[in-house]
This record gives structure tokens, sequence and C-alpha cells, in this order.
């Protein structure tokens, strides 16, 4: 037998050029559906202004010479934002960094870590509190479901667009799908198709159905998580619900007197979180257990401003 052996020669090693990490691709809704206004306070209040009296007809009068216009005016009320401080760490002891292999970096792959579960929890808390039922101004299961070729979903979006129009004035400008929705109901549905086949792509994407609805976004909401119990088989599904629709308005820029369905208040008195949402990462040391704390946290407060700025569908596909 030929010496020495193939194993002898080679002793197996980690490679340093790749390594596997499921660092997700799917796309967060929460951080887009809602404009971001940040803020210098924790919790804070917010002016409102009725829409009825706003929109109320019948109180300009014909005025003759010599008497008072007629009088009318509108009430103010307040809301509350109140950001809540999500976090959590991951610790990296000294024995097992300085023992472990290349192209291993225990630090970095504990900040990559941390800021993914803030990011799953953030739009985790978003769909389970705006992304179903009873929450906007009315809850809609077509006729025909989309996934069906005989459906109309431009019809049966363009309804519900013009009850908000009817309502508020406004028309609304972004629809946030789930994964199936898109992928089962909208992206091959014959209509949508027939609509952009001369166009470059060919193809219905989520500008193209943008167009197509005359609104300025169509978000997909993709980003998936496991529910299981920490050793449990995985069991995984799209975080927002994967058959469901959201129409609704915001603002492209939010200010004063500007109605919007919501918007996400980022508390910007938190030390170094200075990007959209607010998360920082910190990693200070805990020398009584011989570690490195890498630490990921945030504080903001998802608010429905308008309800009636809102229109739910619910399991419009199989």
């Amino acid at each position: 037998m030929p010496q020495p052996s193939f194993s002898e020669v080679h002793v197996d090693r980690p490679l340093t050029s790749i390594s596997v990490a499921f660092l997700q691709n799917g796309q967060y809704v929460a951080p887009q559906v809602f404009p971001i206004i940040r803020t210098s306070k924790a919790s804070d209040s917010f002016f409102t202004y009725d829409r009825d009296y706003w929109f109320r007809s019948g109180q300009v009068l014909q005025r003759a010479p010599g008497t008072e216009s007629a009088g009318s005016g509108y009430t103010i009320s307040t809301s509350t934002y109140n950001t809540v401080r999500i976090a959590i760490h991951k610790d990296v002891d000294d024995p097992t960094r300085d023992n472990a292999d290349e192209p291993l970096d225990l630090n970095r792959e504990a900040a990559e870590f941390t800021a993914m579960q803030i990011a799953i929890d953030i739009e985790r808390r978003w769909a389970g509190d705006f992304f179903t039922t009873s929450v906007w101004n009315a809850d809609t299961t077509p006729g025909t479901l989309w996934d069906v070729a005989t459906s109309d979903p431009i019809s049966d979006i363009e309804a519900r667009a013009l009850v908000m129009m009817e309502n508020t004035g406004l028309r609304p400008n972004t629809l946030v799908l789930g994964a199936q929705t898109w992928s089962d109901g909208l992206k091959n549905h014959p209509d949508l198709l027939d609509r952009i086949k001369y166009t470059q792509r060919g193809i219905v994407t989520a500008d193209l159905l943008a167009a197509a609805l005359d609104l300025q976004r169509v978000l997909v909401a993709t980003a998936t998580s496991n529910t299981a119990t920490e050793g449990a088989t995985g069991s995984y599904d799209f975080i927002a619900g994967q058959n469901d629709a959201l129409l609704l308005y915001t603002p492209p820029n939010p200010g004063r007197l500007t109605p919007a369905a919501g918007y996400t208040f980022v508390w910007t008195g938190a030390a170094g979180a200075d990007n959209e949402m607010g998360v920082r990462t910190k990693r200070f040391r805990m020398e009584e257990i011989e570690s490195e704390r890498i630490e990921t946290e945030t504080w903001f407060d998802h608010v429905r401003i308008a309800q009636v700025l809102g229109e739910f569908f619910s399991n419009v596909a199989t």
C-alpha cells in the first residue's frame, strides 16, 4: 500500500474564504411603511384635528352688506406616543474567542446576530399590531381570491382606494403585500401581465405594480422567522400575514397639518443611536464572566394616526 496515505498528508480545517450563516435577505417592511419621526423625548404628545370639522359643508353662507360673515371653527385634541426599549445581547467569552479558527470573528458575528434579532422583533411588533384585521377602516376579503385567474384585484384595490378618497380626500399611495399575496396572487396575474406586456422586462415587479395601480410604492413583506423554542425543530413562517394586503396613505414629507395612516416614533436621546430606526450596538467588558458583551437595542413606538387612511385585505390568496 502506498505511503503516506491521503488522510495523512492533509488534516481537515475550516476554510477561511467562506462560512455559512443565514443573514436574512427578506424585506423588512416595518421601518418603511410608516414615516419615521425622530424625537428628542422618549414619550410625548402631539396635536390632532377632528376631520369632521374640516370637511363639513354648508357652513359658508351668502353675506349681505353690513352683516357679519358666517362663523365656524374646529376642535384640537392630543394623542401620545411612548417609545419602548427592546434589547438583546450575546456574550463572547475570552477563551472561546481566543481559540476560534479563521474565518470566525465572534465579536462581529455577535453584532450581526443581535442586529438581526432586533430587526425580526421590530417587524413582528408592526405586523402583529397593524397588518391584521380590526385595525383599519375596513377589512375586505375579495369575492374571488387574487390567485384565481378570473379575479379582478385591480378593481378590488381601486374600490377601496375610492372609499379612502371619499372619506379623506386623499388617494392611498402605498400597498403592503404578504409574500403569498405577491407571488401567487399578483405577480403572475393575467390582468397585470397584460398591462405591462409591452414594458422592457415583461414581468410584474413591485415598481410596475405600483405604476399600474397609481401608487407611489408597493412593499412585499418577505421577512421570516423561526417560532420554535430553542433546541426544538425549526418552525419557519413569514412574519407578516402572507395572504394579506394593506392599502394606506403615508405622507412623503411628514409635517404640521399632515395626515398619515401611522408614524414610527424613534427616540434619538439614546447616545449613539444615529441611524434611522435608532438601533445601536455596544461592546463592553464583563470582567466577572471574562467576556465581552455585544448588545443591540433601540427605542421606538409604531402608532396608528388615522384609521380611515388604511384599508386591509385579508385572506386574498389560498
